[in-house]
């Protein structure tokens, strides 16, 4: 798979706004950083599942057999019309035909389509594509967990079940962190967090603004979103920059209370009610834990508030992803009033569609 082509799919996101059409993109030696005491331990992670794309070629195939495969996955696909759209704007027929070029690129390592008894190899068997296109369509799993992996950025990240597929909403904070750091050099090589990490997405993003002068910690409660994280981290080569620690939100960073720079978290924020109208791909198969905020969406933002200055040296910045413009404005208030005298340059900031989406600051 060319990484340069992407296919950025954003219609399996959380839902807390109008969905935006599908993109086309298939495309520490500072002393400020040691750490005292160490860290402990990292629990041992399940071991996570590999991208159909990153797997190697070993299952043989012929053209005209791949062939018959494609006919029965079109047709299934265009069968679904508009339903999906109609009952909880999921996909149409015109998306999952597109989906299931992008499962043929990912799939299949040698094409020669024009001759019926052509040789190919796959990296996955013809017996599991039709079990991963049957899935995809009846099932409604996200297209991201079939293939395992999603486009995010210049990345394509490592995703499967139990670990929320990012959004391109989400990219945004990475660039918030740039602009943070841009020509301040005490945040760009101090200590970052990346709280409720899931894939790794942000946490990377982050790494990559900030090079080789600061160090990112990525938390999660979940096992499995640790073990994917650390996947897509080396993956990377950033083993040396991003340290995964398993935990809830601040609790693994109790070492460097009062020491970082900054933090970032793209927490759960969908109000608990609100959870079974989602998307199906939403709300049947990715966890729930990284979706449900609550009864008002906001138990885990105010969490983290709440910690946000005893964590932030003076100075520290922050960015929370929320579910729009009523939450940002509860979270402003509740720091200038609630913590007041902690925090300055509060600000709200518009995502790609202008809803209110983020809250950024500083610690004072």
């Amino acid at each position: 798979m060319k990484l340069s082509l992407t296919p950025k799919l954003s219609t399996f996101l959380k839902p807390s706004s109008a969905l935006a059409p599908p993109h086309l993109r298939r495309s520490i030696s500072s002393s400020s950083l040691s750490l005292s005491p160490p860290p402990p331990p990292r629990p041992t992670s399940p071991k996570p599942k590999t991208p159909l794309f990153l797997r190697p070629p070993i299952h043989p195939a012929t053209t005209s057999d791949l062939q018959q495969w494609h006919h029965w996955a079109k047709t299934l696909a265009s069968s679904v019309g508009s339903s999906f759209a109609d009952s909880d704007n999921g996909p149409d027929s015109t998306l999952l035909l597109r989906e299931l070029k992008w499962l043929v690129d990912d799939a299949v390592h040698q094409e020669n389509l024009e001759n019926g008894e052509g040789k190919i190899r796959l990296r996955v068997s013809l017996e599991e594509m039709y079990l991963l296109w049957k899935q995809r369509i009846e099932e409604r799993r996200p297209f991201q967990y079939v293939v395992g992996c999603e486009h995010w950025r210049e990345l394509v990240l490592c995703v499967q079940e139990g670990v929320l597929i990012p959004r391109p909403e989400t990219e945004l904070v990475v660039d918030l962190v740039g602009e943070a750091v841009e020509g301040n050099e005490g945040l760009r090589e101090g200590l970052w967090a990346d709280l409720g990490t899931g894939s790794g997405a942000i946490a990377i993003g982050i790494a990559r603004v900030l090079g080789s002068c600061g160090r990112v910690f990525a938390t999660d409660l979940s096992p499995v979103a640790v073990s994917v994280a650390g996947f897509n981290v080396e993956r990377y080569g950033l083993q040396d920059v991003v340290e995964l620690r398993q935990g809830s939100w601040f609790e693994p960073l109790k070492d460097v209370e009062g020491k970082l720079a900054g933090f970032v978290s793209n927490p759960p924020y969908i109000p608990s009610d609100n959870i079974s109208g989602l998307q199906a791909e939403v709300g049947r198969h990715e966890p729930r834990v990284a979706l449900d905020g609550g009864v008002d969406g906001m138990d885990d933002l105010l969490h983290l508030c709440r910690g946000a200055a005893s964590m932030l040296r003076p100075g520290g910045f922050f960015a929370l992803e929320t579910n729009g413009e009523s939450q940002c404005k509860y979270l402003v208030d509740y720091m200038e009033n609630e913590a007041r005298g902690s925090f300055c340059n509060l600000s709200i900031i518009p995502d790609f569609a202008g809803i209110h989406r983020f809250v950024t600051g500083f610690r004072k």
